[in-house]
């Protein structure tokens, strides 16, 4: 349930994103199961073909079209959800390394059957919380991206979200119109937990929503104290 295919080509293709027939196919694919897989368990509001389209797909793919990092980069999602922005990025790019975090195991089974459907390869998927596995020896510092979409505050993002990232990688934060506010409230976290801020870009997506791209370079590691928990970072941001 996505709009018809040469009219999402074209779409795409006005932000300089050439979209295949077999990945049109595979978007098509994903967004049918997400409107099937939401009667059974809330994924999104978002289910008509234009949002989805536009809101999911578009969205997920654009910000990552303004930057650079190699092919087969290891990215972790951190609150994936129904998959955004990693699962529409490996379509795009198959030969990026993905897991997908997220703490709500219906939206991680949704995501396995997922990765079937569309014939994923190198994506893993992971039932967990953020704070806790951003402490463990098996995730922490391992990726070179970390992103994240509508998940929380900036303070807090950063704090769960950069751990993940190892020195000389970035963390890269899909925010609103609110982005650059937030952006100035976090600077204190961004340089505690080990980053610098690198690019903070405004943008507008077809239909007038505004976004904001911002981009977090590692450039220290975390100090071992961090993520703290969900409590902690609530009471006391950053």
């Amino acid at each position: 349930m996505i709009i018809e295919k040469n009219e999402f080509i074209r779409l795409f293709s006005d932000y300089d994103i050439d979209v295949t027939s077999e990945q049109y196919e595979k978007f098509l694919t994903y967004s049918d199961y997400l409107v099937e897989y939401n009667k059974v368990c809330n994924l999104t509001a978002i289910l008509d073909s234009e949002g989805i389209t536009i809101k999911h797909f578009l969205d997920s793919i654009l910000p990552f079209s303004k930057l650079e990092f190699s092919k087969n980069a290891s990215i972790i999602d951190v609150g994936t959800g129904a998959g955004f922005p990693s699962v529409p990025l490996k379509i795009m790019n198959s030969s990026l390394n993905v897991t997908l975090l997220d703490s709500l195991n219906k939206r991680v089974n949704f995501l396995n059957s997922l990765c079937q459907k569309l014939s994923l390869e190198d994506v893993v998927t992971v039932h967990g919380r953020a704070e806790e596995l951003g402490k463990s020896a098996d995730f922490r510092e391992k990726f070179d991206i970390a992103t994240a979409r509508a998940v929380a505050s900036l303070p807090q993002l950063c704090e769960y979200c950069l751990p993940f990232v190892k020195t000389g990688g970035m963390f890269v934060a899909l925010k609103g119109s609110s982005g650059q506010k937030e952006l100035t409230i976090a600077k204190s976290a961004v340089e505690t937990l080990g980053g610098k801020v690198q690019e903070c870009k405004e943008y507008t997506l077809p239909g007038g929503d505004k976004r904001t791209l911002i981009v977090i370079k590692k450039i220290s590691q975390t100090p071992s104290k961090y993520p703290r928990n969900k409590g902690k970072m609530t009471k006391k941001p950053l």
